[in-house]
């Protein structure tokens, strides 16, 4: 183990930092940084809790995942715990994301308005 190191975020590639983390902020309740604004190639997400911060950083070329296939493969997701998956259902529907699979019994796959796919999990 290394006292020095420190997970600090985790950083999604995006055609609009800033609008995909008013996404997450909705998503979350987080705020985005003060210091960040509109047409910023780098966003913060800021962790209210002080742990990891989700970060956004501009890529102009950025495809898609196409999950479940493979043609473009996703490179992570992200999970969310939620005490009630269809309380929230509608919530993240009205909010911008995209269902993408509702079988599973205790999870169910969205993805965001750029297509990363992330998971609301009542595990």
């Amino acid at each position: 183990m290394s006292a020095g190191v420190k997970f600090g975020c985790v950083a999604l590639d995006c055609p609009d930092p800033y609008g995909l983390a008013g996404f997450y902020g909705e998503l979350l309740g987080w705020k985005i940084h003060d210091e960040n604004k509109p047409g910023d190639h780098w966003v913060t997400l800021v962790n209210p809790d002080g742990g990891a911060d989700i970060c956004f950083q501009r890529d102009p070329e950025y495809l898609p995942p196409t999950w479940p296939s493979n043609e473009r493969a996703q490179m992570l997701h992200l999970d969310f715990d939620v005490p009630d998956i269809d309380a929230e259902h509608d919530r993240v529907l009205g909010i911008g994301a995209r269902l993408l699979d509702d079988k599973p019994e205790t999870f169910r796959v969205y993805a965001d308005p750029v297509g990363h796919p992330f998971c609301l999990c009542a595990c």
